[in-house]
């Protein structure tokens, strides 16, 4: 059920949003070279490996397997891609992966292999599910990058505060989730995401 849930909603969603999709992409060829589209490994359902599709929002020369995460400020983000990283439309991308069975819309976000190691029983756990564009912890998180913007060692903050309390979030949401909360979780993805609900971005300090 959740699996024809994602197939007919994912199909819908990219016939849409087509149009938004060739603009962006303009957008992105205009604003800096390099390709439209950034791909990079992810870990997936049951440790499977795959490439995960977003809109390219970093200067191509800078981005790399070391890029693994980027805070608020970031000089290699284009002019473009701040936008799109503000608004989540780079994220849009992802519905690819939905469609072609490596995500669904909603469960777990997909980590790197180095963060997935780290936490390896609870992925056990984890990626029993396919990993999602959106979940609880998704949606607390969506300012992750401002909120790491101020830590003066933010790999060690996201390690040691923010990544264990995204991963009990998607804990709950693996032993709880129906397609229900799925449409609930979407909705509000949405609403979060919207101009008229987006988080400002006040800076956050770590204690």
């Amino acid at each position: 059920m959740k699996r024809l849930f994602d197939i007919v909603l994912s199909s819908i969603g990219l016939l849409i949003l087509l149009p938004l999709f060739a603009l962006v992409s303009l957008l992105i060829k205009v604003d800096s070279r390099g390709p439209v589209f950034f791909r990079q490994e992810r870990v997936g359902k049951n440790f499977a490996p795959f490439r995960i599709y977003k809109f390219r929002t970093m200067a191509a020369d800078t981005e790399g397997p070391g890029s693994l995460i980027t805070v608020g400020g970031d000089s290699r983000v284009t002019k473009v891609g701040r936008v799109l990283r503000a608004s989540k439309i780079d994220e849009l991308p992802q519905l690819l992966n939905v469609l072609k069975g490596e995500m669904s819309l909603v469960g777990p976000r997909p980590e790197v292999r180095k963060y997935v190691q780290l936490f390896e029983a609870d992925y056990k756990k984890l990626l029993m599910i396919r990993p999602g564009i959106t979940d609880p912890a998704a949606i607390k998180y969506s300012s992750e990058e401002t909120l790491l913007a101020g830590s003066d060692n933010w790999e060690e903050d996201y390690i040691g505060k923010i990544l264990p309390e995204k991963i009990k979030l998607s804990l709950e949401y693996v032993d709880n989730h129906t397609v229900l909360t799925d449409i609930k979780l979407i909705i509000k993805t949405v609403l979060k995401t919207s101009p008229l609900h987006r988080n400002t971005g006040r800076k956050c300090q770590f204690s």
